[in-house]
């Protein structure tokens, strides 16, 4: 972690900044590297700051509200670093910006990412722009994305982004868009408009409101001088940023309340802390666990910065939450380890009654990786058993590449999530190449706003991969005997290309009843290598052929 203030030269925090992000560039391994970056701003203003944003970085302002932290200059992301394809921003993954203002160069900021890469409580004095810079139209592949509590003053240009989704904002304006462009509660949002009339708009699905949502917490230094984590309130049916009127409501808790984790500790030490009382503040690095983090008092704070990376070993699981109010975990990476894991993060008891809805537990940029820097192995990777949930923008993601050997049998892994609870909410759903269902829903009136998925790659034959329902596994499931499940916004792609002649016989798995709804809803063939027949149960048409060109399903039933 570095921390910046207003009496520091730009040229010495420029140098810093520089010298994190030109480590990694052309670099074939920075992408599952050890590194991980905190860069941390004090309020007050800086000037010719130009920060490009590599692997595993966060871009942190330490203000209680984001204009406290003003950048004349860039906080910038595009895809010149990579040695493969340097018009690809597909794999710009794991990198954040949080917390303070941008007046960008030239009027126009650049925040080209793909998955796990976050912009929260971010005030852009100008326009922004998602996609990346390097390729003749200049718009490069993008595949991300997620912005929430954040204010654009100009226009917000998606470019070449497949998906994106937009929680809880004000934007000026938004133009272009691919195949799934969300928004829920966001000022200046552009109009519903599913499926595309390409001469008119683009795939947009518009929520006037979120149902509830509760912005993570975030670090930020009082007058005084004094480090404290701010915890947002819970908003009901909200629309715009939180800091509209001037302070976000919430609650502080000062550092003394935390216990400061290295990556040395072990987890008994962890343990300990929080039996103690205390909440966890996670510093940048990579924590090997021998037993599971036991998160068992109310309201409990987990809060990592610069992505600090948590790994079972020896087949443990790597954190459990009991079913109690308000828990809180953000910011955290959960990396599978190489002996499998039943599930890498528990939330609640299996079977429980217990309603959490005046103050639920929330889990935010939170990401699960099984596979890529090791050949890692996990059942299932997030489980959430306690009712009212909210899972605010995660990426469960079983690797299609990495450092490490990935394969059909290698890096093993059979659901990202499983939702046990009852009216659970999901906004920001990135879920990727599990080897069953991605998502399995078995909980009543559950709701997601926003899903992105690919079907696993590597299927080595069409008998390895046969679901009770038929060919493949459905990508969404909502288990049978369900009668209330609402989503809008979702998309399942295939890429089989280990066996193109593999095919899914529907991207999404649902009881047919009137109390099951899906808006906006749609699969993909890329490049036509492998098939999609149906998108939800047996209504749709095939996905396939080289157009790459989705089939959308308005509704349904």
């Amino acid at each position: 972690m570095v921390v910046f203030d207003p009496s520091m030269s730009s040229a010495s925090i420029q140098s810093q900044l520089d010298n994190a992000f030109n480590s990694q560039l052309r670099s074939p391994t920075a992408q599952f590297g050890s590194q991980r970056y905190a860069f941390l701003f004090k309020p007050g203003s800086y000037n010719n700051i130009n920060a490009n944003v590599g692997f595993y970085t966060a871009i942190a302002g330490l203000g209680k509200n984001p204009d406290d932290t003003a950048i004349s200059g860039s906080v910038n992301v595009d895809s010149g670093w990579n040695y493969g394809d340097q018009s690809n921003a597909t794999q710009n993954f794991w990198r954040s910006v949080e917390n303070l203002a941008v007046s960008p160069n030239g009027g126009t900021d650049r925040w080209a990412v793909s998955q796990a890469a976050p912009m929260r409580r971010v005030h852009i004095r100008g326009n922004l722009t998602l996609g990346p810079s390097n390729q003749g139209d200049g718009q490069g592949y993008a595949s991300g994305g997620y912005i929430a509590d954040s204010k654009i003053d100009g226009t917000v240009s998606s470019g070449s982004q497949q998906q994106w989704y937009t929680r809880d904002s004000t934007i000026g304006n938004w133009v272009n868009g691919v195949w799934n462009m969300v928004f829920s509660g966001v000022q200046g949002a552009p109009a519903q408009s599913f499926p595309a009339t390409w001469n008119a708009a683009p795939p947009y699905t518009t929520l006037g409101t979120t149902p509830v949502s509760r912005e993570k917490p975030y670090l930020y230094i009082d007058s005084a001088g004094n480090y404290n984590v701010f915890v947002p309130a819970l908003r009901n049916n909200a629309s715009g940023i939180t800091w509209a009127s001037g302070a976000t409501p919430g609650s502080s808790i000062p550092m003394s309340q935390f216990y400061v984790a290295r990556p040395s500790d072990t987890a008994a030490t962890l343990n300990a802390a929080l039996q103690q009382g205390l909440n966890l503040f996670f510093t940048p690095g990579t924590y090997h666990l021998s037993q599971p983090i036991a998160i068992t008092r109310a309201d409990t704070v987990v809060l990592g910065i610069g992505f600090p990376t948590l790994t079972p070993d020896n087949g443990v699981n790597a954190m459990t939450v009991a079913d109690v109010n308000g828990v809180k975990i953000s910011g955290l990476l959960f990396d599978a380890g190489t002996v499998n894991s039943s599930a890498l993060l528990t939330v609640g008891t299996a079977g429980s009654s217990a309603s959490h809805a005046g103050d639920p537990v929330s889990v935010q940029d939170v990401y699960f990786r099984i596979g890529g820097a090791v050949s890692g192995k996990a059942t299932n990777s997030l489980v959430v058993n306690a009712n009212d949930t909210l899972i605010d923008h995660i990426w469960a993601w079983r690797a299609d590449h990495g450092s490490a050997p990935t394969g059909w049998t290698v890096n093993t892994a059979d659901t990202g999530v499983v939702v046990n609870g009852a009216n659970v909410l999901a906004t920001g759903l990135f879920v990727e190449h599990y080897q069953k269902y991605n998502v399995q829903w078995n909980g009543q009136n559950g709701r997601t706003i926003f899903f992105q998925n690919e079907l696993p790659y590597d299927v080595p034959n069409q008998s390895a991969w046969i679901s009770p329902a038929g060919n493949g596994y459905a990508a969404y499931k909502v288990a049978a005997g369900v009668t209330s499940h609402e989503t809008w916004g979702m998309g399942s792609y295939c890429f089989f290309n280990v066996n193109p002649s593999v095919n899914a016989l529907h991207g999404f798995e649902v009881p047919q009843t009137a109390g099951v709804k899906l808006h906006d809803t749609f699969t993909v063939s890329l490049g036509g290598v492998g098939t999609i027949t149906h998108i939800v149960n047996n209504t749709g048409a095939q996905a396939a052929g080289v157009s790459t060109i989705p089939v959308n399903l308005v509704s349904y039933p």
